[in-house]
C-alpha cells in the first residue's frame, strides 16, 4: 500500500561510493550498484535516517514521498538473505567492489615464485606509520615529502617500497573503516606545524578508497595551504592505472 511518508532520497552525483550507508542500514535497504548507493526498495527503508549521518558527502536526506508502506518482516527477510550471503563468502549482488572476492591466479604464478632479496633493504624512515598514531609535530613529518597510502596499496603494489616510499614519509590508513573526521583534522594539523613539501596519495581502484584525497585536500584547505599533490591509484592486481597531478 503506498501513501506518503518519511523515506530516504539519495543523490547519486554527489555519492561517491564510500558503503558506510550500506553498512549503516539494518534492513539493507540501501546497496551499491555500479558504484553509487540505491534504495533497494521502498518497502525495506523505516524512514529512521540511521545512514544520513554517516554519509561524508551528504547525499543522502530524509525527504517526504508517495511510497510502499515500510514492510518490517520483508526488510528482516531481505536483511537475513544479505547475512546468509555474506557467511557463505558469495559476492553480494550490488555489494561495495572493495568487498569483491578474487583469487589472482594463473596469470600471476611466476610472480608468486619465490625470488632473493638478498640486498633488498626497507625503504622505511620512521615509526609509526599509521595516521591516527603520528603525532603533527613528529620530526620526520618537518619538510617531507609526504606518501599517504591507503592500507591496501603496499599489499597489491609490488614494488611499493622501491617506486613510493624512497625519499618519502609515509602514513597510511583506511578511508572505509577509520574515522575520516579525525583524519581531516589530523592532516590539516600536519599541514599547519610541518612544512610539506608535496604529496603523493596512493589508494585502490574501489570506490570507497576515493575518499582518501578528499580528506588530505580537505585538511589542506583547512590549513590554508596548497601543496603539490599526485594521485596515484592502484588496481588489484597490482597496476598503476592512473595518476593525476594536482596544480599546486
Amino acid at each position: 500500500m503506498k501513501l506518503k511518508r518519511k523515506i530516504i532520497e539519495i543523490d547519486e552525483d554527489k555519492c561517491n561510493g564510500c558503503g558506510q550507508c550500506v553498512d549503516a542500514c539494518a534492513e539493507g535497504a540501501i546497496q551499491l550498484v555500479n558504484g553509487k548507493a540505491k534504495l533497494v526498495a521502498d518497502n525495506y527503508c523505516d524512514g529512521l535516517a540511521a545512514c544520513v549521518g554517516e554519509c561524508p558527502v551528504e547525499a543522502l536526506k530524509i525527504v517526504e514521498r508517495e511510497a510502499d508502506d515500510f514492510d518490517a518482516e520483508a526488510a528482516e527477510h531481505y536483511a537475513q538473505q544479505l547475512k546468509a550471503q555474506r557467511s557463505t563468502s558469495e559476492p553480494l549482488p550490488c555489494g561495495c567492489p572493495s568487498t569483491k572476492l578474487e583469487t589472482i591466479g594463473s596469470s600471476c604464478e611466476a610472480a608468486n615464485q619465490p625470488v632473493s632479496q638478498t640486498g633488498s633493504d626497507s625503504a622505511l624512515t620512521h615509526w609509526p606509520v599509521q595516521i591516527r598514531l603520528v603525532p603533527p609535530f613528529a620530526p620526520f613529518l618537518q619538510k617531507a615529502h609526504l606518501l599517504v597510502a591507503s592500507d591496501c596499496t603496499p599489499i597489491a603494489y609490488p614494488d611499493f617500497h622501491k617506486d613510493f616510499l624512497t625519499g618519502r614519509t609515509v602514513l597510511v590508513g583506511c578511508p572505509k573503516f577509520d574515522d575520516t573526521e579525525a583524519y581531516v583534522n589530523k592532516f590539516a594539523e600536519i599541514f599547519r606545524v610541518a612544512d610539506i613539501q608535496s604529496v603523493t596519495v596512493l589508494i585502490m581502484e574501489v570506490p570507497c578508497c576515493s575518499k582518501m584525497p578528499t580528506i588530505v585536500e580537505e585538511g589542506m584547505a583547512l590549513a590554508g595551504k596548497n601543496v603539490p599533490t599526485e594521485i596515484v591509484v592502484v588496481s588489484s592486481r597490482g597496476k598503476i592505472i592512473r595518476r593525476d597531478k594536482l596544480a599546486a
